[in-house]
């Protein structure tokens, strides 16, 4: 599968292939990170990887199950905490903040059989309608560079 062939599907879509099993999980990975290396610079929508995450999710998904499995997946910087996983809310304050434990929204993520990849750019504490946190600075709308995005999340 290319990069562009990739980006032209939704995660039903991919769920669907891996479950037909005419691509692994893995290289769904790849090509989700191939993709935030080719956009994120401009972006600034994704904030961290988290790379023993998608190792522990892509083991999980031996064979895989659920709904959703081997779809490459990110999770807000807010509430949705996993493990060993850095969750910093978007502040400064809570910088280099370590879940000591998974949401139940994460559970449930999990369950579905996605693999989370990273962490995505959010409004301190979720309080702004614009993602332009001090702590990584604001995430681009990739319509238009020069606005917001808006949202809850970049």
């Amino acid at each position: 599968m290319t990069l562009d062939e990739y980006c032209a599907l939704d995660g039903v879509a991919l769920s669907e292939l891996v479950r037909r099993r005419e691509v692994e999980p893995k290289m769904l990975a790849e090509l989700a990170l191939r993709a935030i290396d080719a956009v994120n610079p401009k972006l600034n929508a994704v904030i961290g990887l988290t790379p023993r995450e998608t190792a522990a999710a892509l083991a999980r998904n031996q064979p895989p199950v659920g709904p959703m499995a081997g779809v490459p997946f990110l999770i807000k910087d807010l509430g949705a905490s996993i493990a060993g996983e850095l969750q910093e809310w978007g502040s400064r304050l809570c910088k280099g903040h370590v879940a000591d434990a998974d949401a139940e929204l994460t559970s449930r993520f999990k369950a579905a059989g996605v693999v989370t990849i990273g962490r995505t750019n959010v409004p301190e504490f979720g309080d702004c309608a614009t993602t332009e946190p001090v702590l990584y600075g604001p995430t681009h709308n990739p319509w238009h560079l020069g606005r917001s995005p808006g949202g809850s999340s970049g």
